[in-house]
Parts: structure tokens; C-alpha cells; sequence
């Protein structure tokens, strides 16, 4: 047996504490959800959540306004401008634009901070194939026009009901 010092017992007691506060209590009954075994094969969810929706993928795409060339900053004008002329034709379906602030370590490891915008896109699971290429397209383009270092892309599974 291994004999802890009392700091050590009292840090290794904080943390269990933690741990256990930090857990969820598995104490409600799932109301006409589909069985556990049907919920696992059709998501990531817990058994006890409700399923709605179908499977789609929620892919975030983050835009930088700012120029490492020292050009003017994007407009809200040209972005917008963008959005019509290169997202919308791939995905008329719809989608959601943020403002947000940002920050991101360029490639000369200085902290840039700018106002940027998150472009939300959902699809299909099924048409994630055919909008891979589109997406990338997308990024490429905004990386060329504005001269950006980059345009962020995070994936998700996720369900949607509409």
C-alpha cells in the first residue's frame, strides 16, 4: 500500500471529488426512444437521448478579414458579395453566417486577432461526397481573392430535423 503525505491525500480526495461531481447521474428513463442497440447504430448520442432528425453533416468554415499582405480588411460588402457568388450556388438549400472575433497564430508565429465570420453549412451524410470538392473550392477561393493564409474547416456528424 502506498501512504500519501497529507497534501498528496488531500489533493487526491479534491480530485476524486471532482471527477465524481463532474459526471453525469444516469437517473432518467428514456420515454418512447427507439432501444439502445437501434440508437447506437444510428448515432453518437446516448442511448437515453431522443433521436430526431436524419444524419447530416455540419461543416464550420472560419473566414479572417484581415490581410497579411496589409490590404484593406474585408468588407462585410465583399464577404456577402463572396457568399453569393461562390457558396450559394453549391448549397442554395441555405446556411448561416456569424460574426465572431478571432485569433490564430500565423505562419510567422505572431497572434493575429480580427474580426472574422463562421460560414455554417448542413448536408446530408449522403451528400458528402459531392460537397467536399465544393467546400474545398470555396476555401480556395477566399484564400486566393482576400490573399488569407488559410480558411478553417471543421466537420461534424450531426442530426437535423427540419
Amino acid at each position: 500500500m502506498v501512504t500519501l503525505k497529507p497534501r498528496m491525500r488531500l489533493a487526491a480526495v479534491g480530485v476524486a471529488f471532482a471527477l465524481a461531481a463532474a459526471t453525469p447521474v444516469a437517473a432518467y428513463a428514456a420515454l418512447d426512444d427507439e432501444p439502445a442497440s437501434a440508437a447506437s447504430a444510428t448515432s453518437s448520442a446516448p442511448a437515453s437521448a431522443v433521436s430526431r432528425g436524419k444524419p447530416y453533416v455540419e461543416t464550420r468554415l472560419f473566414f479572417g478579414t484581415q490581410r497579411p499582405d496589409g490590404g484593406p480588411p474585408v468588407t462585410d460588402k465583399q464577404f456577402m458579395a463572396f457568399v453569393d457568388e461562390e457558396v450559394t450556388p453549391s448549397f442554395p438549400s441555405g446556411l448561416t453566417i456569424q460574426d465572431g472575433r478571432g485569433q490564430w497564430r500565423d505562419q510567422n508565429g505572431t497572434i493575429e486577432r480580427e474580426r472574422s465570420y463562421e460560414l455554417i453549412l448542413l448536408y446530408p451524410v449522403s451528400e458528402a461526397r459531392e460537397h467536399d470538392p465544393q467546400i474545398e473550392r470555396i476555401r480556395d477561393a477566399y484564400e486566393r481573392q482576400y490573399a488569407q493564409e488559410s480558411v478553417a474547416r471543421a466537420d461534424d456528424a450531426t442530426r437535423v430535423d427540419f
